[in-house]
């Protein structure tokens, strides 16, 4: 007769000669010795097990749960209900939530609380139930599981804490990005008597320092100097560059105002700076206002920059070609191009970085957003004082949303109309 489980665990398995004369356990003893106690799967598994009774009164629970809970068998079993269990919080919530769901759906998974210890200390424990049924379908017993959620609660708090520590890392960043993005924009412009000039910064990420910039500031008594340009890259090293370009285009301007000289000069300042082997360039229109009888003429040249607006009185706009200017910082002697115009009352000249036409359109293809839709905008928009226009730009840059991926400066200078 062959031995069961039961034989298996009253005696020791049978031995077995092997051909070096040592015995050894066969087989059939190996796979008895790996069948598991019931009884004892239940009493000592590595979770709580308990049976209650419709009302929640307690009729059967495993060693497991008890030593969890530093209770007796005959203090929890026929004495105790499930809830009587639980923390104040956890018999509000079973009340309120788990035992209605227990009784409407004959099951609830994954359910978080807090068991009371006979000590008073409190358990974290995962806990799932299942109604039991007889054979017609009327409900006998809720059966229990409760997993030890310990070890799942103290990884939880830790996650808490470096996410509230990386939150707390993130806003000093943006503080410190914010901070050093705003010593690269000049404060306020020194807007020559008869015109008006208003700028705006437009940034497309909290986390990064962007590398566009732009002034306006004195020349002489009756000249001004303005320029607005774009760095490559990111971070702080476009912040260096940056700060490079301003200082070195206003300390230029200085020393002669012409603005292919200028943007010369700057060019061999980026050619024979350190960057440690990384090239580093600009974009950038600079161009020198005086006053004429009935408003400003303008100088711009350009190094490889968007070419300007100009918003007619007229109700127009276009553009102001620069053709063959090159970037500043790549060539030892780039070509730069300049454009002379006349702006007089009513009319308003935009200068803006590439960022306004690179931002993706809201449409399905997500296609940029052009030069060819900048001067359609620009047509509608004209004319408009220097205000109006910037106004309106930053709401087209607002309705970019995501879809605008890169900093985006703009300088506006208008002639008052003539009332």
């Amino acid at each position: 007769m062959m031995r069961g489980a039961d034989d298996a665990e009253q005696g020791p398995p049978q031995q077995h000669d092997t051909p070096d004369g040592h015995g050894t356990p066969g087989a059939a003893a190996h796979a008895g010795l790996l069948e598991d106690n019931p009884e004892d799967l239940f009493e000592n598994a590595p979770c709580g097990y308990l049976s209650t009774l419709m009302d929640g009164r307690i009729v059967k629970a495993n060693r497991t749960l008890l030593d969890w809970l530093g209770r007796s068998h005959d203090d929890v079993v026929g004495n105790m209900r499930f809830v009587d269990l639980l923390t104040v919080g956890g018999k509000i919530y079973h009340e309120t939530h788990f035992a209605p769901l227990v009784h409407l759906q004959h099951e609830v998974s994954g359910v978080t609380l807090e068991l009371r210890t006979a000590d008073g200390s409190r358990l974290p424990v995962l806990v799932t139930s299942v109604v039991k049924t007889d054979s017609s379908g009327q409900p006998q017993l809720i059966r229990t599981t409760v997993n030890d959620a310990r070890d799942r609660r103290a990884y939880e708090s830790e996650l808490l804490r470096s996410r509230e520590k990386a939150e707390l890392e993130r806003e000093r960043s943006q503080r410190l990005v914010s901070t050093l993005q705003q010593t690269l924009v000049p404060p306020a412009l020194a807007s020559p008597p008869g015109m008006d000039v208003t700028a705006h910064y437009h940034v497309a990420s909290p986390d990064e320092v962007s590398g566009d910039f732009y002034d306006l500031f004195p020349l002489t008594k009756d000249t001004w100097g303005l320029f607005l340009g774009d760095v490559c890259g990111k971070g702080a090293p476009a912040a260096v560059l940056t700060s490079l370009a301003r200082y070195t285009l206003r300390a230029a301007a200085v020393y002669n105002p012409d603005p292919v000289a200028v943007l010369k000069n700057l060019n061999t300042v980026l050619n024979t700076a350190d960057f440690e082997h990384d090239p580093r360039f600009c974009t950038v229109l600079f161009g020198v206002l005086r006053p004429e009888d009935d408003g400003f003429g303008v100088t711009l040249a350009s190094g490889g920059h968007p070419n300007a607006l100009l918003l007619r009185r007229c109700g127009r706009a276009e553009y102001l070609p620069t053709p063959g200017g090159q970037l500043i910082g790549v060539l030892a002697t780039p070509h730069v191009a300049t454009t002379n115009v006349h702006l007089g009352p009513g009319d308003t000249l935009l200068l803006y970085t590439d960022g306004l036409t690179e931002a993706h359109t809201a449409t399905e293809s997500g296609e940029r957003y052009g030069d060819d839709a900048l001067l359609g905008y620009a047509d509608v928009l004209a004319p408009s004082t220097a205000g109006e226009v910037v106004a309106a730009i930053t709401d087209l840059l607002d309705a970019f949303g995501e879809g605008l991926v890169d900093d985006t400066a703009v300088l506006a200078l208008g002639v008052p109309p003539e009332s």
